[in-house]
């Protein structure tokens, strides 16, 4: 009898870990956005109003779409249109013919214009802490894109602080995802804050942040060293860690592009490798 209860449990473990296992690697039923921004149009015998109003305090711009031709021929002449922090403004296309009230908008973080300017900036973790490199410059896996490419991977473990490497003004939060995995799928569905730095015109952005781990909202101004949020193991990830990128708006599909970083304590990213142990 005591041989079949323990079989019993056995089994019974088995199907627990299974479904656990089955469960943390489910994708999640919906996408969030790090921002919102409010869009919208009306229609008026052969005039087209577009409305626009950026409530973030960066600079974003946006693109409008429509299936017709001749004035998707117009939009692109505008596209991207670009507002400044905290701005609105209203886009006027007269002599419209055939609209089919369909418009589509995309937006990215940033402005083309702004001028980058050298800035040091503090290791994304508490004073008196040590970290070790899990991922350095330009590497395998998911630090080889242009996106990524100056991105550090710090070996923070769950619910670690996570402290702001600047000033400036949080524009992004997704905090909602839970879990993670290695595939390219997993991607869209990591934890993360951006944070704007007016005076240097850079973002910087921290990731696989655990489930409800941001200590910050859109709209906040953090200071150097203020602890903005939680580190975790979500998106695209295999082990708990943060992974931390600097970026400047640039003209492709993201929108922004990674940037080599240097460090008030001297140190600069691009020589920073795996195994390396940083402390602040």
């Amino acid at each position: 009898m005591n041989e079949l209860i323990l079989k019993l449990k056995i089994v019974i473990s088995v199907l627990l870990t299974f479904i656990v296992g089955c469960t943390s690697t489910k994708f999640p039923s919906e996408v969030y956005n790090q921002y919102e921004y409010e869009k919208s149009y009306s229609f008026n015998e052969d005039t087209l109003k577009i409305e626009l109003k950026n409530p973030l305090w960066s600079p974003l711009r946006v693109w409008v779409f429509n299936d017709n031709d001749s004035l998707q021929s117009v939009l692109n002449d505008l596209n991207p249109i670009v507002l400044d922090a905290q701005s609105d403004t209203i886009v006027v296309i007269p002599q419209v013919r055939n609209f089919d009230d369909r418009l589509r908008f995309s937006s990215r973080l940033g402005k083309l214009s702004k001028e980058i300017k050298p800035y040091k900036i503090e290791l994304p973790f508490a004073k008196n802490k040590e970290y070790k490199i899990l991922q350095g410059n330009n590497t395998n896996f998911t630090q080889n894109s242009n996106f990524s490419r100056y991105a550090i991977d710090f070996n923070l473990k769950t619910n670690d602080t996570v402290h702001s490497a600047t000033n400036g003004y949080v524009v992004g939060v997704i905090d909602k995802y839970e879990f993670g995995g290695k595939s390219d799928k997993w991607r869209d569905y990591g934890n993360f804050i951006t944070v704007y730095d007016p005076d240097s015109g850079i973002f910087c952005q921290y990731s696989h942040l655990v489930n409800s781990g941001s200590l910050v909202a859109i709209g906040d101004r953090v200071e150097m060293g203020q602890p903005i949020a939680l580190s975790g193991n979500t998106g695209q990830s295999t082990v708990e860690h943060l992974h931390f990128n600097c970026l400047k708006p640039i003209n492709n599909n993201d929108g922004l592009i990674s940037i080599p970083v240097e460090f008030v304590n001297g140190q600069n990213g691009i020589d920073l490798k795996k195994g390396d142990v940083v402390t602040r």
